[in-house]
């Protein structure tokens, strides 16, 4: 998630890690896991704050959008997100 770029914005910040966590979870899927070990496989500095806190936002709007699932303390990607995907494979 480490870039050294002058033109980032929050906004693209934010995708940049959405997209990075919708990745994951899809490469994963069919396995659940927490945020926590979601965060610990994605982000080098897990335990960093903001880094911490950007997954969780990250988490939330995408379910918030229909693209994961949170159950309990498990996330994963919802049916319309594992099929996009599959018609992006081919």
């Amino acid at each position: 998630m480490d870039h050294n770029d002058d033109t980032r914005t929050p906004a693209r910040e934010d995708a940049e890690v959405e997209a990075a966590v919708l990745r994951h979870l899809l490469a994963i899927h069919p396995t659940q896991i927490t945020i926590d070990e979601l965060a610990r496989e994605i982000d080098e500095r897990p335990e960093d704050f903001a880094r911490r806190d950007a997954i969780e936002r990250a988490v939330r709007d995408l379910a918030g959008v229909g693209l994961l699932h949170r159950r309990d303390d498990f996330v994963l990607p919802s049916h319309a997100a594992i099929r996009f995907d599959q018609l992006l494979d081919g």
